[in-house]
């Protein structure tokens, strides 16, 4: 691994390509002809921009182009894609460190010792719910998929059962689902599951399943087994159920989590993976627990409980069904800080060594799949960022993944798992507190909003202004290097020094 090497700071941003709808059969792509803008818009959504500028040709065919591909966009001339193209040729191609292999080795990883082509999942949910669907995602470049929770339940869904917090662009932050189990019947499940494996007998196949009883962990176990599953997921997690007892309510209490696991373990001998609540203060309890049942692996996390506003009109939350609606399950990017803080948890228990750890909770790009591998992780599951984006986010996935690996000079994805759980401790009392890291100042960057004034003076320690021409001025008697300033600044004109300044001691 090459050491100190960092990744290079952004050059552009998604507020970039706001604008952007980031089309199904973009018209961008079919106005242009000769680049796929399309594909290279959402490498920059995605924070790939480095395997885009990688795509491109050694010459800039922006600079004499009258770039239809702005006349053709759904938004006519409201995404500079032109000038888009012309940042990755001029900012970021010139710097690139490594160009992408294309070795599928460097992403091969496995589960339990089962093959996997690339550390990629799709979870336990509607984007894994048919065969149609997997076999879609499979041929995408998907390694396998959760499939959606296997059940002898009767399951009638709510509509609407979806509700979301949004960003400027209309993205989603933060989702909200009040969705339950497979409506397929258990035979219907078992016929998909031999299509799939005989199609794309390549491909790994979980299959979540949760039982009532004993008996029915069991049994279920058994029939995945038998019918082409490589590996069955206890869903222990679930909080949408319309009976007590059931998915986050074991999930929640050790003693359950131990028993139905070796019920699921005497069922089958494939491997067995238990899917874990976060609504829990800690979940190394239950994780220990499954891991006595039985259990080769851990997934994590599952939704959080919650409640996404409230009409001042109607006083219902969302999402309203009939004047009604009931804590849900919350997923989306909003959540991959507690889903990190989980997996860590997880990671530095020496108690579960050796269990895999198949991780969830907010993953859109592979920078933030990255962030889990980091933390012990074998596997990344997704689901929220397909129901908005689609299959297709695979491609910047494995493109991105790989690129970095490439450069930090990795010969497998396996040599990244772990590396930050070192620096990870529950408590802050291990944090060294004799030194400040002062704020640095872009002037050239900075458009003088006074966005860093406005939050030091209400929010912080008071010590920055403006100076008569706008650009921030610090008093390093007063600043604590708290670095609020660094976070609001619209501009990213703020980052810290490298010089650690000694603190005065009291």
């Amino acid at each position: 691994m090459k050491p100190g090497n960092e990744l290079l700071e952004r050059n552009i941003r998604r507020s970039d390509m706001i604008r952007c709808a980031l089309c199904n059969d973009a018209p961008c792509t079919k106005g242009c002809g000769k680049l796929d803008p399309a594909s290279l818009l959402r490498s920059i959504w995605f924070d790939n921009e480095k395997t885009a500028a990688a795509r491109l040709p050694a010459e800039n065919l922006c600079t004499a182009c009258s770039a239809p591909c702005e006349d053709a966009c759904v938004r006519p001339h409201e995404v500079p894609i032109r000038a888009l193209v012309t940042k990755l040729h001029e900012n970021v191609k010139p710097h690139l460190e490594a160009s992408p292999s294309g070795k599928a080795s460097l992403l091969a990883t496995e589960l339990c010792g089962i093959p996997l082509e690339n550390p990629f999942l799709l979870s336990s949910s509607v984007v894994a719910s048919t065969y149609d669907m997997c076999a879609r995602a499979f041929e995408a470049g998907w390694a396998g998929a959760s499939f959606k929770t296997i059940c002898s339940f009767d399951i009638h869904e709510a509509s609407p059962r979806f509700s979301a917090i949004t960003g400027d662009n209309g993205s989603i932050i933060g989702f909200k689902n009040i969705e339950q189990l497979s409506d397929h019947s258990v035979a219907e499940n078992m016929g998909i599951f031999r299509r799939l494996k005989k199609n794309w007998p390549s491909k790994f196949i979980l299959a979540s399943i949760m039982g009532q009883n004993e008996a029915e962990w069991e049994q279920l176990a058994w029939l995945c087994e038998q019918n082409g599953a490589d590996a069955v997921e206890l869903n222990f997690s679930c909080p949408n159920m319309m009976d007590g007892g059931l998915g986050s309510d074991i999930g929640q209490v050790p003693e359950l989590v131990e028993r139905f696991t070796a019920a699921a373990r005497r069922g089958t001998k494939i491997p067995v993976l238990a899917k874990l609540t976060p609504n829990v203060a800690r979940m190394s309890p239950a994780a220990e627990a499954a891991m006595w049942g039985g259990a080769d692996g851990i997934s994590a996390i599952n939704t959080i409980k919650s409640i996404i506003g409230v009409n001042p009109h109607t006083y219902v939350s969302a999402p309203a069904v009939h004047g009604m609606s009931a804590v849900g399950g919350y997923s989306g990017n909003a959540v991959k800080p507690i889903a990190l803080r989980f997996i860590a948890e997880l990671g530095r228990n020496p108690s579960l060594s050796g269990l895999h750890l198949s991780a969830m909770g907010g993953v859109e790009n592979w920078s933030d799949a990255l962030e889990f591998i980091l933390l012990g992780a074998g596997s990344i599951q997704v689901t929220t960022a397909v129901m908005q984006y689609g299959y297709r986010i695979i491609d910047d996935l494995k493109s991105g993944l790989e690129m970095y690996l490439a450069e930090k000079g990795f010969s497998s994805i396996k040599e990244a798992r772990g590396l930050a759980l070192d620096s990870v401790s529950e408590t802050t009392d291990v944090l060294e507190r004799d030194t400040i890291v002062y704020p640095k100042f872009n002037k050239d960057r900075c458009i003088g909003c006074g966005r860093c004034v406005i939050s030091c003076a209400d929010g912080g320690h008071q010590a920055i202004r403006l100076n008569e021409q706008r650009k921030p001025v610090m008093d390093g008697t007063r600043c604590v290097g708290c670095h609020l300033c660094l976070l609001v600044c619209p501009q990213k004109a703020i980052s810290s020094t490298r010089k650690r300044v000694a603190k005065k001691q009291n």
